[in-house]
């Protein structure tokens, strides 16, 4: 079998899965938010995006810039048959001139995932984040 056909099965195989494990597993969401600062004042215009952090590819669940005040709050939710694992990620440019973004992923802990959809779930706070502090795992990022 030449590469061709199987990357082609492969690729259906994977999206059949995903898709029939979404009718399958139930209804999970969550909710995040927090406040961004950049040196002691808040960070607007930030992108925060949220994912599921998946094994072979995220899923993204939502995706908003923080306000003015710098605070921002995603929501998302997925079907699936195990506990969904939520991962936030910033995308910001503070103290920091380069061409592309720095990323910060902040994983969320399975406790606030619930049953549902992420629009009712409980809060789930992050608190506030200087963003000018060094992050462990933060990289740079062009296309996202």
């Amino acid at each position: 079998m030449n590469s061709t056909k199987f990357l082609t099965i492969f690729s259906v195989l994977i999206v059949s899965t995903t898709a029939l494990l979404g009718f399958i597993g139930s209804k999970q969401g969550v909710t995040v938010t927090g406040r961004l600062i950049c040196n002691g004042q808040p960070a607007s215009g930030v992108l925060v995006k949220m994912y599921e952090d998946g094994t072979i590819y995220d899923s993204k669940l939502d995706s908003q810039k923080t306000g003015a005040d710098g605070t921002f709050r995603v929501s998302g939710s997925q079907n699936k048959i195990r506990t969904i694992d939520p991962k936030v990620n910033i995308y910001h440019k503070c103290n920091y001139n380069g061409l592309c973004s720095k990323k910060v992923s902040i994983n969320i802990p399975k406790s606030a995932v619930v049953s549902g959809s992420g629009s009712n779930a409980r809060n789930y706070d992050i608190g506030t984040i200087n963003l000018a502090n060094k992050f462990s795992g933060e990289s740079t990022d062009c296309i996202h």
